[in-house]
C-alpha cells in the first residue's frame, strides 16, 4: 500500500505551477500537527498491509525542519507497518539542500529524493521564477550523493521558449553528467490560474509552440535512450530499473492514502479529495474531522482512469481488464477506433496488451480520451 503527504508551502510561486500551496508559513507547525492527526484518523483506510512507499510531495516538503519531518515519520511508524525495503521519497528544491540538511534527511530515513531542478540554465530559471540558481541546481545533486542518498530523481521542463534546442541539449548533458538514476521531464504547460496563464491572457507571452514542443520531446527521448534510460512512462525515465515505485502505483491503479490539504485518496471503488484550503483543513482536524469530498467511482470512471494512466506507461492496458472494468462495453464501443489507431501507427498490441508507439506518445491523453467509454 502507499501513502502520500501533501506539504502545502513554498518560498515563492513559480510562474507555471497550479498545485495547492501557500507562501505564508506562519501556520506550518499547526499544519504538521494536523497532518499527523489525519494519519491517525485515516489509518484504517488502507487494507491491513505494509506500506511499500511513502511520498512527501507539495508544495515544497524540503521546507520541513528535522523536528517536523521526524514527527510525521514517527506518526507513520506508530500507525502503519512499513515494509523493510520501503521507498521513502521527499520532493526538494535545490536552495533547501545544503550539506547539513541532506545528512539530516538521510538520518531521518529518506532514501529517495525528487529534486525540482527544471533547468540548469539561469535565464530559464528566472523566466520560470525559480528561487534557486543554476549553480545550486548542480551542487545539490553532488552533495546528496555524498550524503549517501543515491536514489535521486531530477525534474526538467522542456518547451521553454528558446531560439533553438541548445539549452535543452545542455540540460540533458548536465543531467547525464551528474549520473542520476531517474529523470522526470515535463512539457511546459500554461494553466489558467497561474502567472503564465495571466500573461497569456494579456498577450505578454505566446502560447506554447506545439511543433517546437514535439521536437524537444523527440530530442529528450532519443538522447536519454542512447544513454541507458528507459522511458517507462511518458514523462519519466529510469536507469537500472530505478522506477518511481510510488508514482508507478498510481499508474497501475493501486490503492493509496493521501493526507494533507488537496491530497487525494483511492481504494479501488471510490476517491476522496481533501479540501484545498490550509486554514479550513487545520480547523477541521482540530475537531477530529476529515475535510474530504467523497466520490463513488462509476463503471466509466474506473475504465477511463485505467486508460488515462495505463496508456502513459510501458505496461500499457490489458484488454481483458478493460472488458472487466467496463462490463463488456470497451471493445463494442472502440473496435473501429482501435483499428484506425493501429493502422496510423499510434498503438500496437501484444498478448492482449495495448501500448502506445513512440509516435503515439505525443498524443497520449488524446488517444486515451478517444477511447473513453460512456456512462449509461
Amino acid at each position: 500500500m502507499h501513502l502520500y503527504l501533501h506539504i502545502p508551502f513554498c518560498r515563492q510561486a513559480c510562474h507555471y505551477c497550479d498545485f495547492h500551496f501557500s507562501t505564508n508559513t506562519n501556520a506550518k507547525s499547526e499544519m504538521v500537527k494536523a497532518i499527523a492527526k489525519e494519519i491517525v484518523l485515516r489509518r484504517e483506510y488502507l487494507p491491513a498491509q505494509k506500506l511499500e512507499t511513502i511520498y512527501f510531495g507539495g508544495g515544497t516538503p524540503s521546507m520541513l525542519d528535522k523536528q517536523e519531518l521526524d514527527h510525521l515519520l514517527q506518526t507513520i511508524h506508530d500507525n502503519f507497518e512499513i515494509a523493510e525495503n520501503a521507498e521513502i521519497t521527499l520532493e526538494a528544491n535545490p536552495d533547501d539542500l545544503d550539506s547539513d540538511k541532506l545528512y539530516q534527511l538521510a538520518e531521518s530515513g529518506i532514501n529517495r529524493l525528487s529534486i525540482g531542478i527544471q533547468s540548469f540554465h539561469q535565464p530559464h530559471l528566472t523566466f520560470l521564477n525559480r528561487i534557486h540558481s543554476a549553480t545550486e541546481a548542480e551542487n545539490c545533486v553532488r552533495i546528496a550523493q555524498e550524503a549517501g542518498i543515491t536514489n535521486i530523481s531530477i525534474d526538467l521542463i522542456y518547451a521553454i521558449p528558446s531560439e533553438d534546442h541548445t539549452v535543452l541539449e545542455l540540460d540533458i548533458a548536465k543531467a547525464l553528467q551528474l549520473n542520476v538514476s531517474h529523470i522526470s521531464a515535463y512539457c511546459l504547460t500554461i494553466e489558467p490560474q497561474t502567472a503564465f496563464g495571466s500573461w497569456l491572457k494579456k498577450k505578454k507571452i505566446q502560447p506554447i509552440d506545439e511543433e517546437f514542443a514535439a521536437r524537444q520531446f523527440e530530442i529528450l527521448t532519443s538522447s536519454l535512450a542512447k544513454n541507458g534510460f528507459e522511458q517507462y512512462e511518458i514523462s519519466n525515465f529510469a536507469k537500472n530499473d530505478r522506477y518511481s515505485r510510488h508514482n508507478s502505483s498510481y499508474w497501475q491503479q493501486r490503492p493509496y492514502l493521501g493526507v494533507g490539504p488537496s491530497a487525494h485518496s483511492y481504494n479501488g471503488n471510490s476517491r476522496e479529495y481533501n479540501i484545498a484550503n490550509n486554514s479550513k483543513y487545520i480547523a477541521a482536524l482540530d475537531l477530529n474531522q476529515i475535510p474530504a469530498t467523497y466520490e463513488e467511482l462509476t463503471t466509466a470512471d474506473r475504465t477511463n482512469e485505467y486508460l488515462l494512466t495505463g496508456l502513459r506507461t510501458k505496461w500499457g492496458v490489458n484488454t481483458d481488464e478493460l472488458e472487466r472494468l467496463s462490463n463488456g462495453k470497451f471493445w463494442i464501443q472502440n473496435e473501429r477506433i482501435l483499428n484506425d489507431m493501429f493502422q496510423n501507427g499510434l498503438i500496437h498490441t501484444k498478448e492482449k496488451v495495448i501500448v502506445l508507439t513512440q509516435a503515439g506518445k505525443l498524443f497520449a491523453d488524446r488517444i486515451a480520451s478517444d477511447l473513453f467509454i460512456d456512462e449509461d
